[in-house]
């Protein structure tokens, strides 16, 4: 009779275990999916103006600050960078910094986080003063179907800034809320980064055939 090994027989015994998808993150990606095909309308609506009244692409797009809002899609691009350092922290478990202020290798996810909420901040405060100038140079929502494809498409890109903003603020209160900052903490942080970056990929987008393509 051929013994069996004690190994054998323990891996055997085994339990085998499923690693299930995390529910929240699978959530937040179909959710985005959906916000994706919200965003597509908003580009097939400004190509077909476009398409119907090529005259007005001539004159009105050399009315927007092409180097103002280079350096504005250049904040909120970083701040994708800063969000992701803060998903870093969050992953080890890490809300608030070790070290000292200045010390950018010690600091924990509230730290990035609140770069990334500042940095969201003067993007949407550089496009209102964008906003402003435009209507006092005649360019209005009401005044082309130029300005009205121009507002609606950054218009409703800059409430979805605005979201982002209102969950950092969630995210790190909670981290000053909580006794333990532990893995529900740590993936709320994450699903808001899927977030923030989704926003920013979608204004790459609006910028280049916005303010690039003319």
């Amino acid at each position: 009779m051929t013994p069996v090994s004690t190994a054998t027989t323990a891996h055997a015994a085994a339990p085998v275990t499923v690693n299930r998808p995390n529910t929240v993150a699978v959530g937040t990606i179909v959710w985005l999916s959906s916000e994706l095909m919200f965003f597509a309308g908003l580009f097939a609506m400004y190509f077909t103006i476009r398409a119907v009244e090529p005259g007005l692409w001539v004159s009105e797009p050399e009315k927007l600050n092409l180097p103002f809002s280079t350096v504005n899609t250049l904040v909120l691009v970083a701040s994708s960078f800063t969000c992701q350092m803060g998903v870093f922290a969050a992953e080890r478990f890490q809300p608030q910094r070790t070290g000292g202020l200045l010390d950018v290798r010690r600091w924990g996810m509230v730290e990035w986080y609140v770069l990334t909420f500042l940095m969201g901040s003067v993007f949407i405060a550089g496009q209102v003063y964008e906003y402003a100038v435009l209507v006092t140079e005649g360019v209005t929502i009401a005044s082309s179907p130029y300005g009205s494809v121009f507002y609606l498409t950054t218009g409703f890109h800059g409430l979805h800034v605005l979201g982002g903003l209102i969950a950092f603020l969630m995210i790190i209160g909670r981290a000053f809320a909580v006794r333990r900052f532990g893995h529900r903490e740590a993936t709320s942080a994450i699903v808001t980064s899927y977030y923030w970056h989704f926003v920013d990929v979608v204004w790459i987008g609006l910028f280049i055939i916005i303010y690039v393509i003319q």
